[in-house]
């Protein structure tokens, strides 16, 4: 093994400790690793960047513009109520709709969007039919994994496999070519799952019954112990509030009181304002005040402020209702907010929001609440106007909507619009499979028919885009280039022929798909995907044989992560709502990815023979 060999392994090795340790974010690592392999002279300029100009990588950004579309619109939120109407009573019947639902949406959007998406609608269903979260979530994560195996843009592996048989001079994959093997997947899925249902969370009670409606206000401020906290008090004249604007006061910080709304007097009546750091008090000015520590502080505030008692004409829920409401969210894997206290996340400064409350393992924390330091799951209940409240979907990456109140009516921003957003999928599908124009080509002019129908705007499409996920791609690219420049493939490739020896072609396929799942415990399936392309086409070359069914047992593996919480950001979104442990996944995962290896070694070399 050359020098040149070593360092690019070595390097490797250190991008996917790091990777392994999330020290520092992954996107980065791949950054500097593209930087260290020109300055190392292992490749160009040219060849380091060569993936930014790379289609799938543009094509890929386009389906994420696409889903936000489908989002926004309500597609997807539309799929659940038909879920609801549909399933009745039975939790069998639920799973089967579930699952089939959940993989056919996320077969053209993202599938942690749609898993995201679906929490609360699941969560809902399981209280409804009197089951656990814990026999519905796994079988939901598992349909967002497996919905990535049915078309070409069901999930990045697949257009970065497709996109290195392009480059080796192969032609790519159509956009339906995963959808046969996909779907023996997914029945399979839903067998398995009708099964392994019965071994998920039987140690959790049912949930209570509260039929079909969404829970109101009220009984999400009782769930955090809001009702008895909250006081509305008159600004009176030569109180030192006057002139001052809350950001200013630092009332949270002093006394534990939370602005939550401002009622003031205008010329036609008193309107509701919402509160922000930089919202001005007025004489007058009659404030809705939450403390946060209880009402130790009460007399303290009325009296160092100059504050009068009022009470309320029914209960602060519905005097609010029409102006401020509440959500209940968590904290998603790779959030911006872990390890921040509620103080620090600047809620109200950044995003006109109020946090409420926080539960942490099923229990309301008060003592010290503005103080704590958030951690992965924790559940916070956010208060602010309607309007702030639907704009958390578009926070995905910080926040994980878990319920919205029933009386929030419409929670897509752009709902009339579905059949549009429906129409310009269609059309750049329809694109797709014709061949008309290039693929990439093809998901432009869907992002452009989603903004000219009005379906998302300019801001929302470039926050749609997981830029962590496009460089992490951009920057692992050059890996494959180098690997293959140095002889680093054909040592992997020659070294997987031996420890198979003298085996079948489904031997050394066999051996391919547990060598890239395993991969896919530690790194990104996109990241296990861009290394292991290159050497699945290298086995099917040394063996002689067609690259396709390498290429797919590649692409078909790097999804296949169902063994661990943490090998897929889909599996950690469902390990706070589903009550899982790590070993839940463990137990129903390993033998489900098995027998995803089984069907793709048997079935793939008939679908594309060797």
């Amino acid at each position: 093994m050359s020098v040149d060999t070593l360092w690019v392994f070595a390097l490797l090795a250190i991008c996917v400790a790091c990777f392994i340790a999330n020290r520092p974010r992954m996107d980065m690592v791949a950054l500097v690793a593209l930087v260290a392999l020109v300055l190392g002279g292992t490749l160009s300029v040219e060849e380091a960047l060569a993936g930014f100009s790379e289609p799938s990588v543009i094509l890929i950004a386009a389906f994420f513009v696409i889903g936000e579309g489908l989002v926004r619109t309500g597609v997807a939120y539309r799929t659940g109520e038909w879920l609801v109407r549909h399933a009745g009573k039975s939790e069998m019947r639920l799973l089967v709709l579930l699952m089939v639902s959940v993989a056919l949406l996320g077969s053209v959007m993202s599938s942690t969007a749609v898993v995201a998406i679906f929490i609360p609608v699941v969560l809902s269903m399981a209280e409804r039919i009197g089951s656990t979260s814990g026999r519905l979530m796994m079988p939901l994560a598992f349909a967002g994994l497996m919905s990535g195996m049915l078309t070409l843009v069901g999930t990045p592996p697949n257009l970065v496999v497709n996109s290195e048989l392009v480059r080796a001079g192969h032609a790519g994959f159509g956009f339906f070519d995963f959808t046969p093997m996909g779907l023996i997947v997914l029945v399979l899925g839903v067998g398995y799952m009708l099964v392994a249902r019965r071994w998920l969370a039987d140690s959790q009670a049912p949930q209570p019954q509260h039929g079909r409606r969404r829970r109101r206000l009220r009984e999400l401020a009782q769930d955090y112990e809001l009702l008895e906290r909250a006081r509305r008090v008159m600004v009176a004249q030569g109180s030192p509030m006057i002139g001052k604007t809350l950001g200013e006061l630092a009332l949270r910080s002093r006394y534990g009181a939370n602005v939550i709304a401002i009622e003031r007097q205008r010329p036609l009546g008193r309107v509701m304002l919402t509160t922000s750091a930089n919202r001005e008090i007025a004489a007058n000015d009659i404030l809705l005040v939450d403390f946060t520590h209880g009402l130790d502080e009460l007399e303290h505030f009325l009296r160092d402020m100059r504050l009068q008692d009022r009470w309320f004409r029914n209960n602060y829920l519905t005097d609010l209702s029409p102006e401020i409401g509440l959500a209940e969210v968590t904290v998603p894997p790779g959030s911006t907010l872990i390890g921040k206290s509620i103080l620090e996340l600047r809620m109200r400064s950044q995003r006109g929001l109020n946090v409420m409350g926080l539960r942490r393992g099923g229990a309301s924390l008060r003592d010290k609440l503005l103080q704590e330091k958030l951690r992965l799951g924790d559940t916070l209940l956010i208060a602010g106007s309607w309007k702030s409240i639907r704009l958390l979907h578009t926070q995905a990456h910080d926040f994980l909507v878990l319920s919205l109140p029933a009386e929030l009516d419409a929670v897509a921003p752009a709902a009339d619009r579905a059949p549009l957003a429906l129409l310009a999928l269609a059309v750049t599908v329809g694109l797709m499979i014709s061949g008309a124009v290039p693929n990439v080509i093809a998901a432009l002019i869907g992002c452009l028919l989603m903004g000219a129908f009005g379906c998302i705007d300019a801001d929302s499409a470039y926050r749609s885009l997981h830029w962590q996920s496009l460089i992490l791609i951009v920057g692992m690219m050059p890996f494959a280039i180098a690997l293959q420049k140095t002889g680093g493939i054909d040592g992997v490739v020659q070294a997987l022929l031996g420890l198979t020896g003298q085996g079948s072609p489904r031997v050394v396929m066999a051996a391919l798909f547990v060598l890239t799942a395993t991969v896919g415990l530690f790194i990104s399936n996109t990241a296990t995907a861009v290394l292991m392309a290159p050497i699945g086409l290298g086995l099917a070359t040394q063996l002689g044989l067609s690259p396709y069914p390498f290429a797919m047992t590649v692409a078909l593996a790097a999804s296949a992560a169902f063994m661990t919480p943490v090998s897929s950001p889909v599996n950690t979104l469902v390990l706070g709502p589903g009550q899982y442990h790590f070993m839940d996944f463990v137990r129903i995962g390993v033998p489900f990815a098995l027998l995803v290896l089984v069907a793709c070694v048997l079935v793939l070399p008939w679908l594309f023979p060797l």
